[in-house]
């Protein structure tokens, strides 16, 4: 009796939707990043990108994609550590983190989470009508079409594009 509890206990497990519930990412958990980064814009999982990408973005926050995100040194001094601690390739226990690092060439730096090869690739089959409508802006917006993003989760079977509906590969 015990053998056939162990095959059939995670048919109910997964057949659930539990296995669209894995985190992919690493969530934020740092409350100074949100607040600061979370303001403008939605609060990237450092798991997103190398460490030699933040340190790029950080170290160019006075042009920070066209504004400036300047900050208090002590901000950016535990920001900066924060990102530098929980980047890509120290993450790479998370699929979504080790798949960038291992799509990036070799000494580059990715300019943001959106140019990176891996991102590009998971995006491809999507209509750029789709990505650029008003509803979404653009690739760098994952929350509007990626329900659980911010809990480090980017299933399939959690995306939903606006003015299209759930997405099916």
């Amino acid at each position: 009796m015990k053998p056939f509890l162990f095959l059939i206990i995670p048919l109910f497990v997964f057949a659930d939707g539990y296995s669209s519930k894995r985190i992919d990412v690493a969530p934020v958990n740092n409350a100074l990043y949100i607040q600061e980064c979370g303001a403008c814009h939605f609060a990237y999982q450092p798991g997103l990108l190398p460490e030699n990408a933040w340190n790029t973005m950080m170290n160019e926050l006075d042009n920070h994609f066209g504004v400036d995100a300047s900050l208090l040194h002590e901000d950016f001094q535990t920001i900066s550590a924060y990102l530098q601690q929980n980047s890509a390739e120290k993450n790479m226990q998370y699929k979504r983190s080790r798949k960038i690092v291992q799509s990036l060439p070799k000494n580059s730096i990715a300019k943001s989470i959106s140019t990176t090869p891996y991102m590009i690739r998971k995006h491809d089959e999507i209509r750029p009508s789709l990505i650029t409508q008003p509803e979404v802006k653009g690739l760098f917006n994952c929350k509007a079409c990626h329900t659980t993003a911010q809990k480090g989760i980017y299933s399939e079977r959690d995306i939903n594009i606006p003015n299209f509906g759930r997405w099916e590969d």
